[in-house]
């Protein structure tokens, strides 16, 4: 079963069940996928809907610091919960270990050495581990790889 099959059942299940914070998640996870589609004129495959997920997901870390940094802590738990059902639809992640093993096998590969190379590593690393690790925690990786 595909990952936007597999969403679509899902809402129905949150629907059955009366469950309204997880359906109203699901919609609005469906929205952005449908949004995609209908921008694109395309039919988004797993890689892409786990696109749209870590970016929802980013989204939501954005507010919720925001929320709690003006003392909003209901709205703040509001996007928890819907981040908690969004996290829900990724893949397994990769650990710390593994992505900074997987960084430097890339940058070996590559050839590259220096900060100038980061661009075309970033390049690389981003079709190999899209969806597979936090790319924040890649970044770093990279930088720390490259550091002189």
């Amino acid at each position: 079963m595909s990952l936007k099959a597999r969403i679509t059942e899902d809402m129905k299940t949150a629907m059955r069940a009366k469950d309204s914070e997880r359906l109203g998640t699901i919609r609005l996870l469906q929205a952005a996928m449908k949004q995609k589609e209908v921008d694109e004129r395309i039919e988004l495959d797993d890689a892409a809907v786990v696109a749209i997920v870590d970016k929802l997901i980013k989204q939501r870390k954005d507010s919720i610091a925001a929320f709690e940094q003006a003392a909003r802590q209901d709205l703040a738990d509001k996007e928890k919960a819907e981040m908690a059902v969004l996290v829900a639809y990724l893949p397994e992640r990769l650990s710390a270990e593994e992505v900074t093993h997987a960084v430097q096998a890339i940058v070996a590969s590559l050839g590259a050495s220096g900060p100038g190379d980061m661009g075309r590593v970033m390049g690389a690393v981003k079709t190999q581990l899209a969806g597979k690790a936090d790319m924040g925690m890649v970044s770093a990786a990279v930088k720390a790889a490259l550091a002189p």
